[in-house]
């Protein structure tokens, strides 16, 4: 049975961020602390309280490589570790667009509801437990919503120029951040190729696609929000005439004739709760000696 483990930091590969997540490599299994199916399950769960946004992600891409873990730890800040499968970390890439993003209880406001997006991301838990999402770089086509991330759940969003259009050859996604930083562009075509259905729990779609926790990290502070949205309607999915300089422009490379592995989900109606100061945790979950993950 394949299971997930955590992996923190590389004394090799010198490290971006300081403290306990750059210090060591855990590479046995006897060291590894695993992410069960129960816990990511939880996870899943609609959370207390209620939410603060809500949004609908339609069209969503699903492009995911493989990457070495070493590589990529030390781009994880203090008090995550990476989330690994069969010892394989995984860097995504989500094109979508967002309609009738608003406050939970007004309406959408003309203008600012509406917007493409696109995300760099990675996979993490917190000793063995909250597993979820932390990201590289996230871009939008609207300077509204940029600032609003930024100051609310202080999130690494940029300003974009971003077309989408779905057509007879799938949908063709081109984005391009503004700014005098790295270029930082994407561009491809993708389609689903089989029907969709609900990613089963202990595989590895479920792993990268059924994400409800993010995490953000501003320097000084870890922070956690939750979202809340039915399971991904996941399909099998296609990517052609590929082109991106977006990973490089957070340090990361990623395989150069490495083909993805991509998703396609049509549409979720998505609640975001609003984010908190990450809880230090002091002991890892239990383990789960059988069919845990």
């Amino acid at each position: 049975m394949v299971r997930a483990r955590s992996i923190v930091g590389s004394p090799s590969a010198g490290p971006a961020f300081p403290g306990p997540a750059s210090d060591a490599v855990l590479a046995s299994p006897g060291a590894a602390v695993t992410v069960t199916d129960a816990e990511r399950l939880r996870v899943r769960q609609r959370p207390d309280g209620l939410p603060v946004m809500r949004q609908r992600w339609l069209r969503l891409g699903f492009l995911h490589w493989t990457v070495d873990a070493a590589m990529l730890a030390p781009l994880i800040p203090p008090g995550l570790d990476l989330d690994t499968w069969d010892g394989r970390a995984y860097v995504g890439i989500v094109p979508f667009t967002i309609r009738g993003s608003r406050p939970a209880f007004l309406p959408p406001l003309p203008g600012l509801a509406n917007f493409h997006e696109l995300n760099l991301r990675t996979y993490v838990h917190r000793q063995g437990r909250d597993p979820g999402v932390f990201f590289f770089s996230l871009d939008a086509a609207n300077r509204f919503a940029v600032w609003g991330a930024r100051l609310g759940y202080k999130l690494p969003y940029y300003t974009a120029d971003i077309t989408m259009s779905r057509g007879p050859y799938g949908i063709a996604f081109a984005s391009r951040r503004r700014g005098t930083g790295p270029r930082a562009s994407f561009a491809c075509r993708y389609w689903p190729t089989a029907p969709a259905s609900a990613a089963a729990p202990g595989t590895l779609e479920f792993f990268l696609a059924e994400r409800y926790l993010l995490y953000s990290w501003d320097g000084r502070t870890l922070r956690t929000a939750r979202v809340w949205h039915a399971p991904y309607p996941l399909a099998p999915a296609r990517a052609e005439d590929l082109t991106e300089e977006l990973a490089s422009a957070s340090r990361i490379i990623l395989p150069a004739y490495d083909q993805p592995l991509v998703h396609y989900a049509s549409e979720v109606d998505v609640r975001i709760f609003r984010p908190t100061a990450a809880v230090q945790k002091s002991l890892p979950a239990p383990e789960v000696p059988h069919g845990s993950r």
